[in-house]
């Protein structure tokens, strides 16, 4: 299965605490906001947060961007109003933090209302372990990778090659595949160095993800970049496409492009990424 071709190449989070931020989020080019009441809002903002965040939304104003709330955790003492304020908000989606199981996204599941998805953050060795059961959970749409607080829990140094941290991520893919799901890479914290970001974001791209969380705007032109089709890319696809086309009107199951076989797994992702970048054109359309 394959994910939808729903642009998530920058997905951007933001502090909920923060009425400028909310509104500068708007205008900001990031294909998915992560509106955020939890680790970026202070215990003694929580509730104001949860207000701002859930109004914002309500209000609307982001146009094509796709918005998502995440609540604090279930167990905490703002989790359940959390979700029920963001229920009541339907946002695109309601990102669970700390999902150690599928049996974590049951409640969120039962009470999100049609239309709102939900996101998982997959940041504990538990959760980790468990990523096959929770990629098939009702209602879930998307992986977000939490890596800096799966380097604490491992006891892992942050390292450029990410090595500590390279099974987590490819098995958190592995099951997202699976499921037809996203999975979005976690964030590069050293928000001006571009040049640090862009390896990252290569890293992360070359690796599967559809995109990357980030935490500053000035991470989305790299991200954005990154993580979209290049023309080279898109003219391979549409000559794949046209060449299998041609085969299979002529009966036959296989096209060869520049002494190169032509099979119908790569066509298929050929119109992966078509359809990708025709998302993407749309979306910033939107935005000019």
């Amino acid at each position: 299965m394959t994910a939808p071709a729903r642009p998530r190449r920058s997905v951007l989070y933001m502090p909920g605490s923060k009425s400028r931020a909310l509104e500068k989020a708007q205008t900001l080019p990031a294909d998915a906001l992560i509106l955020d009441l939890e680790d970026a809002v202070a215990p003694s903002e929580k509730e104001i947060a949860r207000a701002l965040v859930c109004d914002a939304v309500r209000a609307g104003g982001f146009g094509q961007r796709e918005v998502v709330i995440r609540i604090n955790g279930l167990d905490t003492p703002w989790g359940m109003d959390d979700l029920t304020a963001a229920c009541a908000a339907h946002p695109d989606a309601i990102l669970i933090p700390k999902v150690n199981s599928a049996a974590d996204l049951k409640r969120p599941a039962e009470q999100a209302p049609e239309g709102t998805a939900l996101w998982a953050m997959m940041e504990t060795p538990r959760g980790i372990l468990n990523a096959a059961e929770i990629a098939a959970a009702p209602r879930l749409a998307c992986f977000i990778l939490g890596t800096n607080d799966l380097v604490n829990d491992l006891h892992a140094a942050h390292t450029p090659d990410r090595m500590p941290i390279l099974t987590a991520l490819s098995w958190c893919l592995l099951a997202a595949r699976a499921e037809g799901i996203a999975c979005i890479d976690g964030v590069y914290n050293a928000f001006k160095d571009e040049d640090g970001l862009r390896a990252a974001c290569l890293q992360g791209r070359d690796m599967g993800f559809d995109g990357k969380t980030l935490i500053h705007p000035a991470q989305l032109a790299i991200a954005n970049e990154v993580f979209a089709p290049s023309e080279t890319d898109l003219e391979q696809a549409r000559a794949y496409v046209a060449a299998f086309e041609a085969a299979e009107a002529a009966g036959e199951g296989v096209a060869v492009v520049n002494g190169k076989i032509v099979e119908n797994l790569h066509v298929a992702n050929a119109r992966r990424l078509l359809a990708q970048a025709e998302a993407i054109a749309a979306l910033e359309a939107e935005a000019a």
